[in-house]
């Protein structure tokens, strides 16, 4: 099981590394301020049956 995974702000198009809480369950969402540009983005987390981590984000 990874611990992070990555993501690309729809605003600035940085990748930006997150952890990952796998005991919040197989399909998560919240919402995360870019931490370059400080843009609102609703980050979407899914892992996949062995626990690899696939995350990707929305402006919100």
């Amino acid at each position: 099981m990874q611990d992070e995974a990555t993501y690309i702000c729809g605003e600035c198009g940085e990748e930006i590394v997150v952890p990952i809480d796998p005991t919040e369950g197989e399909h998560q969402q919240y919402v995360e301020d870019c931490p370059v540009c400080c843009r609102a983005n609703v980050i979407h987390v899914e892992l996949d049956e062995d626990g690899t981590p696939r995350a990707w984000a929305e402006l919100e």
